[in-house]
């Protein structure tokens, strides 16, 4: 494993390293990497944002909203079935519908996981912890995601996926005061 003594510093404190160019989170706990996720990022019309942020909601079985469209929990839900939201309004980390987007800069700017990984990620992120995304390869991205010029990520075609994250699940604001306990 991996240890980064910057983070360690902060006792018993998660953070979530997504690299946009790898197109990979990092689960880091107490300064050791824990797990790396292959992700869909936001595609050039749409990035990601990058920065600091800190995950204000946590919705189990999202409703979906945007520009007029309201899509209930189940298979068509474009969220999958968990939200992570971010205290960057409509931005969050979530599942999709279109599994085939992993690994892509497809989404509309938030960060989508495979089913199974968001569920297993869910579990272990409470609401609080610091999600970084960075855009580039760094010192730090590079030890985690083995990146760097010609590692051969972050090469895919964006996808032209129908789905659209840049939403706020349903409840996700109220959530946010009432998830700290989650």
């Amino acid at each position: 494993m991996l240890s980064f003594p910057a983070y360690a510093q902060v006792a018993d404190k998660r953070l979530l390293l997504v690299s946009i160019s790898d197109r990979h989170l990092a689960l880091i706990e107490d300064g050791q990497v824990k797990k790396v996720y292959p992700v869909a990022v936001g595609k050039e019309s749409t990035p990601s944002p990058t920065g600091t942020f800190r995950i204000v909601a946590r919705v189990v079985d999202p409703t979906y909203y945007h520009e007029g469209k309201v899509i209930a929990p189940g298979p068509h839900n474009p969220l999958g079935n968990r939200w992570m939201g971010l205290d960057l309004k409509g931005y969050g980390i979530h599942g999709t519908n279109a599994p085939q987007s992993i690994g892509k800069a497809a989404s509309h700017g938030c960060i989508r996981l495979a089913k199974h990984d968001l569920e297993e990620l869910f579990s272990m992120v409470k609401a609080g912890d610091t999600v970084e995304i960075r855009g580039g390869s760094d010192t730090q991205t590079a030890a985690v995601f083995g990146s760097g010029p010609g590692s051969g990520w972050g090469t895919e075609p964006a996808s032209d996926s129908p789905a659209a994250e840049s939403v706020v699940a349903q409840n996700a604001l109220a959530s946010a005061t009432e998830s700290a306990g989650q």
